[in-house]
């Protein structure tokens, strides 16, 4: 029989050639994708990031009660005497530099002696950051009890550390993991001014809780009391004093904080 099959001037067939070139160009196509994809997330990652205001910055870092270190993993906010044993480790929002939350806790760390650990999430995004909470407990190994907690998205990547915690604590968050048989104590800190995690959302929530969770919304915060880093795209307006929103979290914590 005679084959029919298509041949170049070598005498190859043609088809199989069609065939590979075919897949090259698929191949070459999804790599662009992928690379497109890489590019879109850094660039997403890098723009807009919003860091601390400095006249909040430069006030905590003044303070002789305070004492700050830093690398790349964290910030470690450590009271110069007095310290209790009791340790977080917070999580930032999405976006949000570390050090936009260094004066929210002055009033915890000098105060009442809690030690602070805020983490420096890969990519300014906490849901791309993989490390268990011992990478930040490591940093200051002083501290026999910790609460883990985040704020906004890095109080959903803290939900998802709360297993190697002693407690957790969510700063204008909320799960989105089912952590209501775990037995955790829970605090939920809120504002009632919220536009982004608002008091619906948090309510809509409550059921990836423990029952006996504790709800504290404190009147007048808005999403970005809860730090020290600016105003926010689509968040309400606050009307309660910052000075006055970082004594409520201080002495709730204080309150509910583990002890060793």
């Amino acid at each position: 029989m005679t084959d029919t099959t298509p041949s170049d001037a070598g005498g190859a067939p043609r088809a199989p050639r069609r065939r590979r070139r075919l897949l090259r160009w698929i191949l070459g196509g999804l790599a662009a994708i992928v690379v497109l994809l890489i590019g879109g997330i850094l660039i997403y990652t890098q723009v807009g990031v919003m860091g601390a205001e400095a006249e909040p910055l430069a006030a905590a870092e003044a303070n002789p009660g305070l004492t700050i270190s830093s690398d790349g993993t964290g910030i470690v906010l450590s009271p110069a005497s007095g310290a209790t044993g009791q340790g977080l480790v917070f999580i930032p929002g999405a976006k949000v530099e570390a050090e936009g939350y260094i004066a929210t806790f002055v009033d915890t760390v000098v105060d009442d002696g809690i030690t602070v650990v805020i983490t420096r999430p890969w990519l300014n995004l906490a849901f791309f950051d993989p490390r268990p909470l011992s990478t930040f407990t490591e940093l200051a190994p002083g501290v026999s009890s910790w609460a883990v907690g985040g704020h906004s998205l890095g109080g959903v990547r803290a939900c998802q550390l709360a297993s190697d915690a002693d407690a957790l604590v969510l700063f204008a968050s909320y799960c989105a993991n089912d952590l209501s048989a775990s037995g955790l104590p829970v605090l939920s800190l809120s504002g009632s001014e919220d536009g982004l995690s608002t008091p619906q959302k948090i309510a809509d929530a409550k059921g990836e809780l423990p029952a006996n969770a504790t709800f504290v919304e404190i009147p007048g915060a808005s999403h970005a009391s809860f730090g020290a880093y600016g105003p926010q795209p689509g968040d309400g307006t606050p009307t309660a004093d910052p000075a006055e929103v970082d004594r409520v979290i201080a002495d709730e914590l204080a309150g509910f904080l583990p002890r060793p």
